[in-house]
């Protein structure tokens, strides 16, 4: 078993503790959160919370998480496009497809399997067993730069760059139709969709999100833009995007079911850019990642349409 101390926020008062927790713990889905607060595993100030419980805003949870299933993780020979190493943090450059970490479904061929074969025991232990190293994470089938953290002051200190908004993290995407602004911002809030927990959706009471954005290239019908996240929802380029008639291609969840280009495998998504400050030397570095090739021959295929 896990201790895990959450608080609330302002913004989260009125809402029931049950669809808090779902939105906040990653991975626990609303009736997960109901069982736990049926065994008492849920307290604030020492007093148990029931599962209608509605928050006030102000409150400092207690909730104890039940041990992970036991799973044997494997060090896979994976290759790995490997941007930067040193002792402290190595940058990887994902191809879209794979997964970040271990989960259900997904205990073999992930990131993590083939970080564990190429660090061995050289990885953060912060985030358990199942996520070594992993302090963010981009989407299976979104493409790009990724850090990970080789030990645990590493970790600390990369984990509270994001927090913070002082380590940049800049996308590339193909989006439907031709936006009208040449840059702007989408600021609305995201949680889990209220009926389909594999999804996210803007919800009035969900946790705030800004994405920045600007127009790379304008072609027939498509926009090539660049994305700035101020913060790191689950889905939240693809969601604002969506939420603003403008879905990336080929998003399988959130895009559009008949675009020329629904299937192509996955969101047109690329992690470009990173920008963070060194856990050790406190050197600014900035790592890029040219867009992978099925990109640019969209890219291409676009360019013949103007």
């Amino acid at each position: 078993m896990r201790a895990l101390s959450i608080s609330a926020r302002q913004e989260d008062a009125g809402k029931r503790v049950d669809t808090f927790l779902s939105e906040t713990i990653e991975g626990l889905t609303r009736s997960a959160a109901q069982n736990l607060l049926t065994e008492q595993a849920v307290t604030c100030n020492g007093v148990p919370l029931k599962k209608n419980y509605k928050l006030t805003g102000h409150e400092s949870l207690s909730v104890i998480m039940p041990a992970l299933r036991e799973v044997d993780l494997t060090p896979e020979d994976i290759p790995l496009d490997i941007i930067y190493e040193d002792a402290d943090i190595i940058v990887i450059n994902k191809p879209r497809g794979i997964v970040v970490h271990p989960a259900a479904g997904n205990w073999s061929g992930t990131l993590v399997n083939a970080l564990m074969f190429h660090c061995g025991d050289s990885l953060s232990g912060i985030n358990g067993e199942h996520r070594p190293g992993i302090v963010h994470r981009i989407d299976k089938d979104t493409s790009g730069l990724l850090v990970v953290a080789k030990n645990d002051a590493a970790h600390q200190s990369l984990a509270a760059q994001i927090a913070a908004h002082t380590a940049r993290r800049e996308y590339e995407g193909i989006v439907v139709g031709s936006i009208r602004q040449e840059e702007g911002m989408v600021d609305k809030p995201i949680a889990r969709h209220r009926t389909d927990r594999k999804k996210m959706a803007i919800v009035e009471e969900g946790r705030p999100a800004v994405t920045h954005y600007s127009v790379i290239t304008r072609f027939h019908g498509y926009t090539h833009m660049a994305f700035q996240l101020e913060t790191g929802r689950t889905h939240q380029i693809r969601v604002h995007m969506a939420s603003i008639g403008h879905p990336i291609i080929g998003d399988p969840v959130y895009g559009l079911k008949r675009d020329r280009f629904a299937d192509i495998g996955g969101q047109c998504l690329h992690a470009a850019r990173l920008t963070l400050t060194h856990p050790r030397t406190n050197e600014v570095m900035t790592f890029t990642a040219p867009l992978p090739q099925y990109f640019q021959n969209i890219l291409e295929k676009l360019g013949k349409m103007l």
